[in-house]
């Protein structure tokens, strides 16, 4: 078994079809952690379980199939999607060996165990998200590594009042990200959330910065 060559639409509606787990990595050739990332999967590859599992590995040129890549929301390489049955279950963006590594254990050995244990349904486990904290920010990257410059300024602005709060990476649960714009009705990205109710993005924080009443309302 090899990692496939997927450089039509075609191929890569027919690879994605598949009941066993097809994994995709967006790449480019430009970008030279793509071939880290091209090597981990040839290396899982080789492991009993994978290959048992029949599950299928492919590469994908982000630019040259811009058609997928945009319909899955690929807006940066590497990145690596899990599909079952022509549905995206799971990804991964960046350069998260160990990320990569799991997910694809997981699912690729995991199928049996799934199908016995009924999913938590997608508002159920976003109102678990948005409770886990008193301070919840949902944001691209965490607060040690941001990955875009609302949330980097976000996080300086937070950390400068000394409360205490906890972020999830939106970019690591496509699920997620997608689902919270429609359950919150906000459609960007950060969100700040105080005792499971929307305070609103960077563009609020920052007016309550100015007036003076950001720490009484993230301790509220």
């Amino acid at each position: 078994m090899s990692v496939t060559n997927v450089d039509t639409v075609e191929k890569f509606n027919t690879l994605i079809g598949s009941s066993s787990l097809t994994v995709v990595h967006f790449s480019a050739e430009w970008a030279e952690q793509c071939k880290q990332v091209t090597d981990v999967l040839k290396e899982l590859l080789k492991l009993p379980e994978i290959l048992s599992s029949g599950s299928q590995f492919g590469v994908c040129d982000a630019e040259n199939l811009s058609e997928v890549s945009l319909k899955f929301k690929v807006d940066s390489v590497p990145t690596v999607i899990l599909f079952r049955n022509s549905k995206q279950i799971d990804r991964v963006d960046g350069v998260d060996v160990a990320q990569i590594s799991s997910k694809v254990k997981t699912h690729s050995i995991g199928k049996a165990i799934s199908e016995e244990i009924p999913k938590q349904s997608l508002e159920d486990r976003l109102k678990t998200l948005i409770n886990k904290h008193n301070v919840m920010i949902f944001m691209k990257g965490t607060r040690d590594a941001p990955r875009c410059g609302f949330s980097k300024t976000l996080i300086g602005i937070l950390n400068g009042t000394g409360i205490q709060y906890e972020t999830f990476d939106i970019l690591m649960d496509e699920e997620v990200r997608q689902g919270l714009k429609v359950f919150s009705d906000w459609p960007t990205y950060p969100q700040v959330y105080v005792k499971g109710e929307l305070i609103g993005g960077l563009d609020i924080i920052k007016e309550l910065q100015g007036n003076g009443e950001l720490e009484a309302t993230l301790n509220a």
